[in-house]
């Protein structure tokens, strides 16, 4: 089976290698800014309470999560959800998050329009997710048959909405995060060079997470053309 192929280690290897450089210098970035005061001495929750009110946001609320990076804007409640560590403290890192969550409710009072086009895809990646391998897998069983073929290469393309899902959501995470720097320094919320440069650091951070999500996704689609590309060559 094709889980045990040498050459899905060779394409997804250096994905592997890629998310754990990023997440590790999340985490070094969380850890470091988390440690810096802002000088504005408001928590993220405070924060996310004055942009909320100067953005006009009426209706969005701001709750507690548990974990921690958890931090997440729900638009079908209209919720913002700030994790612990974030929400209680006054940090150039709790600051810069909560920020960025706010400027996903922005984009989504304003119908912004990438916001939009990601939502659009979700029930179409939730089913590709589960479906995709499973059409892979049938097609594998069938590889002499020109049903089998087909299948595998509809497994294909349930993956590459996968990529494009995370292609998609490239655009909404640095606009939410340009409107965070830019919203934190009007507001005052942050005053310093070396705070801004905080901010930059914790958000861009989280941003090459998104950018490993899109080459994973793209090398592991990659590979599944590959596979099933190999199965119609064999035929022939």
């Amino acid at each position: 089976m094709f889980f045990f192929d040498p050459v899905y280690l060779i394409f997804m290897i250096p994905a592997f290698i890629l998310m754990g450089l990023t997440s590790w210098y999340v985490r070094h970035a969380y850890n470091k800014w988390s440690r810096v005061r802002a000088s504005s001495g408001l928590t993220g929750y405070q924060a996310a309470q004055r942009l909320l009110s100067t953005g006009s946001l009426y209706g969005v609320e701001v709750k507690g999560t548990r974990g921690e990076l958890t931090d997440h804007y729900d638009p079908r409640g209209k919720t913002l959800y700030l994790s612990n560590g974030v929400a209680n403290s006054p940090s150039v890192a709790s600051v810069a998050i909560a920020a960025h969550e706010l400027g996903h409710a922005m984009q989504d009072s304003e119908e912004y329009l990438p916001l939009r086009f990601r939502a659009a895809l979700v029930p179409a990646v939730n089913i590709g997710s589960n479906l995709g391998w499973i059409l892979i897998m049938v097609g594998l069983l069938l590889r002499s048959t020109d049903i089998g073929i087909g299948l595998a290469w509809l497994g294909v393309l349930f993956f590459a909405g996968g990529a494009l899902f995370a292609l998609a959501t490239l655009p909404v995470e640095f606009n939410a995060s340009a409107r965070a720097k830019r919203l934190l320094a009007q507001t005052g919320i942050i005053h310093t060079e070396e705070e801004m440069r905080g901010v930059n650091q914790v958000l861009n951070a989280a941003a090459l997470t998104y950018v490993a999500a899109l080459v994973t996704a793209v090398l592991q689609l990659l590979y599944y053309i590959l596979l099933v590309g190999g199965l119609g060559r064999r035929r022939d």
